[in-house]
Order: structure tokens, then C-alpha cells, then sequence
């Protein structure tokens, strides 16, 4: 069965346990929000068995994933809206106020017609990690299953999606005076020397990191140098993944597509002042963790004088293609994701009605 099927019969299902709501409020066209979540109400228990997607144990959670760029907003939203439930964003800089350009956070509009979670929740001189983000989407989670919803975890923030579907090692905190005295040494011995670092005390680590990625390459370290363990002894001690039934949904473009997409995103966030938000940003004194986001970087390097803006631009561009790189091959060693290649479509109903019709409905054995 696949997801439109299974959404179909769930509306039918909720049409005969509420005989008293008028068939012109169930069947039909809807034009508005009020009229459509009407006509796909809130997931409730199903004697169906297809349906075990969406009602085993009240436990189910819909992840939607994918790289930046490929249209994982506009479809979470409407997935969303059909089945009467919030969004939990997985992004880890849509969590900072006053970095919406930057982080292509959903439009205000969207944010209405639709709830979100852990969007605007922090200011930028604070951090966060993927601990807090695991212990707050729980909490979320657990809330909206007692509601009878299914919760979407909507994002591309790899490590917050792990964290969520396989558990968190207990390793020590971030200690961000040891992570600059990293980052002096592999400026002044030259780019690779903590990679080679890494490979000496923790090779198990180093060969499962790109050699291109200081940033991982530096916790790895920073773990190994704080804790009694290398980081892939503490990974080896994760903590119980939560009891879900995660369904996985991934979408996939074309790489020269998603590269021509990200294009024309730069060039929009450039025409909509990211440069400004930037400036108003460093006034507020912010934690390091925001400053690492793309386009906000990019922007700080010309306003400090060490770079042109066309430069910063090329530069935001060939990095955010770099990250989404990364990010598909991050997911593809996830397992069990349902892939769905939407290449060519650039309407999200039309992505939408692709997910509905693709996604097969996983049957509790």
C-alpha cells in the first residue's frame, strides 16, 4: 500500500467513526486550510492492518530528509497539513533568531499554516548540540503521540536525524579553547596535520572521516584528548535509540539540478539582504556555533575586509554544493530510507503526489 493509498483509507476509516460529520465536509475539494484538515483529521487507532504506519503504538515518527536545495520544505508542509500534525525542524541553524535569509528558514506564511518546532528558539549568543536537539524532538514527539499525531522531522542536519533514530554516546562536552588551539596548529603545520594527529590515536575514527571535514576531525580529537576514550570507543557505548517506528523519506535530484538550484538560492538570499543580516548578526555578540553557518561565514569574510563580495558569493555557492555533497552521502549510509527521485519537479504538490504514490506503507510483520 502506498502512502496515498494509506491515507485515503485512513480518511475513510475516520469518516465511518464519525458518522455524525456531513459527507460534504469529507469528500470533495478543499480550498483552505480550515476545510482541508477537516477532511484529514488527526490519526486515530485503525483496525486496518496497512494502516500500522501510522498508529503502531501511537509510535510512529515520519523523517523527512534530503540535501539543502531539494525541496524538502514545501512537501513537509503539505504532508503535514494532509495529515492534520506539526513539524519538527532537524536543521541546526534554524534554531537561532534573526538568521532567516541565511538558514532559508519556512516563509512566515508557511510557519502559520503549519506548526513548527525548534525554529526561533534560541538567541544567537547561545549554543546548542545534538544531545539538546535529541532531548527536546523526544519530548516533542512524545507530546504530539499523545495527541494522537504522527510527528515529521523535517531537515538536512545529519548528525540531529542519527542522533534521533540511533542514540547519543555520553562523551564530553565542547571545550572551545581546546578546539582553538586545534584549528591554530593545523594553520600553522599546514592543512591534514590534525587529520594525520587523528590517525595516529584514533585511526578506528580517522578512517571513517572525510580528511576534508576539520570540523569532525576536531571533535574527534577534542573527545580523545578530554575524555579516556577515543570517540570511537564512546560511539561503541551508544545510548538506546528511542522506541519509534521511524519512516524514513528521502528526497534525491540530480546533482547538475541541485547545483543549478543552489545557484539561484545564493542569488536570492544575496537579493533579500543576507549581507544586512550578517552585519546585524556580529552586533549581537554571537556564540561561534551560528557563525559556522553557511552564507553568514561567507559574508563575514568580506565584511572583514579579506575577500571581495563577488568572491564571498562564489564562495558561499561552491561551499553550499560542497555541504550538499556531504549531506547525501551522509544519508546514504542511513538505512531504511524510502528514496524518491525528484528530479525535473519543481512544484511541491507535484513532489508531494510523487512521495504519496512511491512511498510504500511498512506493515508491522
Amino acid at each position: 500500500m502506498s502512502l496515498r493509498e494509506a491515507l485515503a483509507t485512513k480518511q475513510s476509516n475516520k469518516c465511518i467513526e464519525n458518522k455524525e460529520i456531513a459527507t460534504s465536509q469529507i469528500i470533495g475539494t478543499r480550498n483552505d486550510k480550515k476545510e482541508l484538515s477537516g477532511s484529514l483529521p488527526a490519526v486515530r487507532s485503525s483496525n486496518n492492518p496497512e494502516l500500522n504506519f501510522l498508529s503502531k503504538s501511537h509510535k510512529s515518527v515520519i523523517i523527512l530528509l534530503g540535501p539543502t536545495g531539494v525541496g524538502k520544505t514545501g512537501v513537509s508542509i503539505l504532508l503535514a497539513t494532509a495529515l492534520n500534525t506539526e513539524i519538527i525542524s532537524a536543521d541546526s541553524m534554524q534554531t537561532y533568531r534573526h538568521m532567516d535569509i541565511g538558514t532559508a528558514k519556512p516563509s512566515k506564511k508557511e510557519l502559520k499554516e503549519v506548526k513548527h518546532h525548534l525554529i526561533d528558539i534560541l538567541s544567537p549568543h547561545e549554543s546548542f548540540s545534538a544531545g539538546m536537539f535529541k532531548k527536546m524532538a523526544t519530548e516533542i514527539i512524545d507530546v504530539l503521540h499523545r495527541k494522537g499525531k504522527i510527528p515529521i522531522v523535517a531537515g538536512g542536519t545529519g548528525l540531529y536525524i542519527k542522533t534521533l533514530t540511533k542514540g547519543l554516546f555520553e562523551g564530553p562536552g565542547a571545550d572551545w579553547a581546546l578546539r582553538d588551539e586545534l584549528s591554530k596548529k593545523e594553520k600553522s603545520f599546514g592543512k591534514g596535520y590534525l587529520y594525520q594527529y587523528l590517525k595516529e590515536i584514533d585511526p578506528a575514527s580517522a578512517n571513517k572521516i572525510n580528511p576534508n571535514d576539520t570540523r569532525r576531525i576536531i571533535r574527534a580529537l577534542e573527545v580523545s584528548l578530554k575524555g579516556r576514550k577515543t570517540i570511537s570507543e564512546f560511539q561503541n557505548l551508544l545510548t538506546a535509540p528511542q522506541d519509534y517506528n521511524f519512516i524514513k523519506i528521502g528526497l534525491l535530484r540530480d546533482r547538475k539540478e541541485l547545483y543549478a538550484i543552489i545557484e539561484r538560492r545564493v542569488d536570492s538570499m544575496i537579493e533579500k539582504g543576507i549581507l544586512q543580516e550578517t552585519e546585524k548578526l556580529l552586533k549581537m555578540n554571537p556564540h561561534k556555533i551560528p557563525l559556522q553557518a553557511l552564507g553568514y561565514k561567507e559574508m563575514q569574510l568580506y565584511l572583514d575586509g579579506l575577500i571581495s563580495f563577488e568572491d564571498a558569493v562564489r564562495l558561499l555557492k561552491k561551499r553550499t554544493k560542497m555541504y550538499a555533497k556531504r549531506q547525501f552521502t551522509w544519508f546514504k549510509k542511513e538505512p531504511d530510507i524510502n528514496w524518491v527521485d525528484v528530479t525535473g519537479i519543481m512544484d511541491a504538490k507535484e513532489i508531494f503526489t510523487k512521495v504519496l504514490n512511491q512511498v510504500e506503507s511498512p506493515v508491522e510483520k
